[in-house]
């Protein structure tokens, strides 16, 4: 029997023991190289100690009620799966509309770093920036999926950082719908005299072609359009899709719903990111940002698309119309657009840019476009 006080080892110690201390070593250089994940908390890679994922924690004001499907409730979703995904790393928190920044603002809060980003329709800054429209909606332009393989595959997310980096801002294409309808008005459009001297509530580009049809255009945030409907401040609107326009209620006041939209046949929304607050992150975190957002374009586009066609087939019991503008009315405000366009590219070098990349574009893509899908009359 051996003596359990005795200094010398028991046969078969000395390997166990060499085994303990190289695990031990092993968990100590593993311990000392790597970060425990948990929610708040920083990891860095096993080589240099770089950190990778640090904490978001930001406030996200928005331009449209979250309750607006597609359109507003985009971000919430976007907000979820960028939380889910990094283990509570990335937290956007999303404020309605008005309630820390006027949705027409938020732009400006976020280059003031007011605010450490925002999400909203960049057709809003066209005051200050006249490239924006182009990367929201252009009239008579391209449609969802077209104008989102330019953002990432034809150089419009580089053109955007161009146009927004000087501004202190980093857009994120977040969101995007199909087409809006052309709007809804209280009497019928044969005629570009039935354009002169309307009251309309308009956004973006199409209501610079407007204004040149002779149009007296307004832009009012959601909330306050019902208000000037019902008050015949305005005599007609455009606003989004039939699915969002009837939760604001303007099918309870106009009987006339206009088809193709001509003047937004993409509308596409963006995370927009104080400069600053974008360039300190590391690559990890924007890329958890980047990646949500990715999700949220196809996701809102799918939802959107999934919701129209039943809004349009009650259009009867509610004495709605769908009506279609005529196609010679089409042509006519289209060669107007092509003057609109081309006025603000001779105006701004960056509008010209931007609008040249999108037209050389679509020129290539018109050509898979008209092979590879179905005639639109098949």
């Amino acid at each position: 029997m051996s003596d359990p006080t005795s200094t010398h080892p028991r046969p078969g110690a000395s390997n166990t023991a060499i085994a303990i201390l190289v695990v031990v070593a092993l968990l100590v250089g593993v311990a000392g190289s790597l970060a425990i994940r948990t929610p708040g908390s920083v990891v860095t890679t096993a080589s240099d100690g770089e950190v990778v994922l640090e904490p978001i924690r930001w406030q996200v004001p928005v331009a449209f009620p979250t309750t607006l499907p597609a359109l507003g409730d985009n971000i919430v979703w976007v907000a979820e799966q960028a939380k889910l995904a990094s283990g509570g790393m990335t937290e956007l928190e999303v404020f309605e509309p008005g309630k820390l920044v006027p949705p027409l603002e938020i732009t400006g809060a976020v280059r003031d770093r007011k605010v450490d980003a925002g999400y909203t329709w960049v057709g809003y800054d066209q005051g200050f920036i006249p490239s924006a429209p182009l990367f929201s909606a252009v009239p008579f332009g391209m449609e969802p999926w077209e104008y989102t393989a330019w953002w990432y595959e034809g150089g419009g997310a580089e053109l955007a950082a161009e146009v927004y980096h000087p501004h202190r801002v980093h857009p994120i294409l977040c969101g995007i719908t199909g087409p809006e309808t052309a709007g809804w008005f209280i009497r019928q459009i044969e005629t570009l005299d039935d354009l002169d001297g309307l009251k309309i509530r308009f956004a973006g580009l199409g209501g610079r072609v407007l204004q040149e049809l002779g149009a007296s255009v307004t832009l009012l945030p959601s909330g306050e359009i019902f208000p000037a409907l019902e008050r015949a401040a305005i005599d007609a609107t455009e606003f989004s899709m039939p699915a969002i326009d009837q939760l604001l209620g303007f099918d309870k006041i106009v009987k006339n719903n206009y088809f193709p939209g001509w003047h937004q046949t993409f509308t596409a929304f963006h995370l927009i990111v104080n400069l600053d607050v974008w360039s300190e992150l590391r690559a990890g975190s924007q890329a958890s940002v980047e990646t949500a957002c990715t999700a949220g374009v196809m996701r809102s586009l799918s939802h959107g698309e999934a919701l129209q066609g039943p809004v349009i087939a009650e259009f009867p019991e509610k004495g709605v119309t769908a009506r279609r503008l005529p196609e010679a009315l089409l042509r006519e405000i289209q060669a107007v657009t092509d003057e609109v366009l081309a006025a603000e590219a001779e105006r701004d070098p960056l509008f010209r840019k931007v609008y040249e990349s999108q037209q050389a574009f679509s020129a290539h893509y018109e050509l898979w476009k008209q092979l590879g899908y179905l005639p639109r009359d098949f």
